[in-house]
């Protein structure tokens, strides 16, 4: 299979975050990893390869390395396993015009209107009580069962002078079949093989069911949902599976719910990134001064997607930062720290990619437009890491189906993995 061609299985099989965490372990695992839980002792060693995985949407996955953290600080990667998108309320049930409809709450700054018009089903986790006993289930609701029907022009002739103006409350609500049909938890509790009393919660977000593929000319794209970031986790996983013995402790990270403000205890706001970074320290030998020295020795590169040039909107850009497809990972800045690069940083990630032949791009938003950001300075500010955020160039961000450039794939897994390998400074 092509590298294109696993990222696109990739992004299908990660249709919620939680679903994303289990491929990552699912190929991990081919490689030697094994699982630990956070509620046991944990006993490990140099060459040990282990993940774990909080709340089912979050996973640290690490190599042991042949010196200790202490010694040589740790290398890491960072990226997060959630998309916007809508999620399902809790009591979502709503019934219009006679029709049967889902209740949901946007999720992250998507683009809403790309949402419009697509075939649509729901993935995520229910919980199912069994007399008494509640597990947790991933559910991923085969074929289309959702539709955001947009209204016709003919109703809305004003839409060409006005534009299209869309109340998430009134206008983004998913159709799901007549009203007299099947609830959602009837539907949800036959794909689980439960009774419907027994489904008692759910975490659902809406998810397209058209394939990822390539296209363009010479199939030079990748289009997809979720790349934004399932291609930095794609990346990030080939990149810690081929590193075999590094010095240094080799780590990746991916958080949930960066793109609602990382505020949860998977988030990285949360302490699940140093809760597991001391525990290796301590679990090889060291203690929290150890825990101390390593964390000034590491570096972490934040791997979020960036903003491509956008050949109808250019003048979007500065001027003199204007990433392109196919022409390398972006190196991220921002002077008020919405971005966590430095000199010092930068200079590293430039190294790297000079060590396997690839070629950097940067990119700086206008002076008077406004920045997003990454889990890099939440993480660098909770664990005093120094970081560099980067990631590989896209357009359509935030849409139902995004872009990217086949060119791109490979070289930021080898960045990526020369990061994880590097020698002391």
């Amino acid at each position: 299979m092509t590298v294109a061609g696993d990222l696109l299985a990739f992004v299908d099989r990660g249709p919620s975050p939680f679903h994303a965490v289990a491929e990552m372990g699912r190929r991990l695992e081919e490689d030697g990893f094994t699982q630990l839980e956070e509620r046991d002792r944990w006993t490990i060693g140099a060459g040990d390869r282990r993940y774990v995985v909080r709340d089912g949407g979050s996973i640290v996955a690490f190599t042991v390395g042949t010196q200790a953290p202490a010694d040589t600080g740790f290398r890491l990667i960072g990226a997060h396993t959630d998309s916007p998108t809508f999620r399902v309320r809790p009591q979502p049930d709503t019934v219009r015009a006679g029709l049967r409809l889902v209740g949901v709450e946007p999720y992250g700054g998507a683009l809403t209107y790309t949402w419009l018009d697509r075939d649509l089903t729901l993935a995520g986790r229910v919980a199912v009580d069994d007399s008494g006993t509640v597990r947790l289930c991933d559910v991923h609701l085969p074929g289309a069962w959702l539709r955001i029907p947009s209204l016709a022009i003919h109703l809305s002739r004003n839409l060409r002078q006005e534009g299209l103006r869309l109340d998430p409350q009134q206008h983004l609500v998913p159709l799901w079949g007549p009203a007299s049909g099947p609830a959602l938890v009837e539907a949800i509790a036959d794909h689980v093989g439960v009774a419907g009393t027994a489904v008692r919660a759910w975490d659902l977000v809406t998810a397209d069911t058209q394939p990822a593929a390539v296209g363009g000319a010479g199939d030079g794209y990748v289009f997809a949902p979720r790349l934004d970031n399932l291609a930095s986790c794609h990346a990030a996983t080939a990149a810690l599976r081929g590193v075999d013995a590094p010095r240094a402790t080799a780590v990746f990270v991916a958080n949930d719910h960066e793109e609602v403000g990382s505020g949860s205890a998977e988030g990285a706001r949360g302490s699940f990134l140093e809760d597991t970074l001391r525990r290796i320290v301590i679990g090889t030998g060291g203690d929290e001064q150890d825990f101390a020295r390593a964390r000034s020795r590491s570096r972490l590169i934040s791997s979020d997607m960036a903003h491509a040039l956008h050949p109808n909107y250019s003048d979007r850009h500065e001027p003199g930062h204007q990433p392109r497809l196919g022409a390398g990972p972006v190196v991220k800045h921002n002077a008020n720290q919405s971005y966590a690069t430095d000199a010092g940083t930068a200079a590293w990630f430039d190294a790297r990619c000079r060590d396997v032949g690839v070629s950097v791009q940067h990119f700086v938003t206008r002076a008077d437009l406004s920045c997003g950001s990454t889990i890099g300075p939440l993480t660098a500010a909770r664990l005093g890491i120094s970081t560099v955020d980067v990631g590989n160039p896209m357009l359509s961000m935030h849409s139902v189906r995004e872009q990217a450039a086949v060119a791109d794939i490979e070289p930021l897994i080898a960045a990526l993995a020369a990061h994880l390998a590097a020698p002391d400074d």
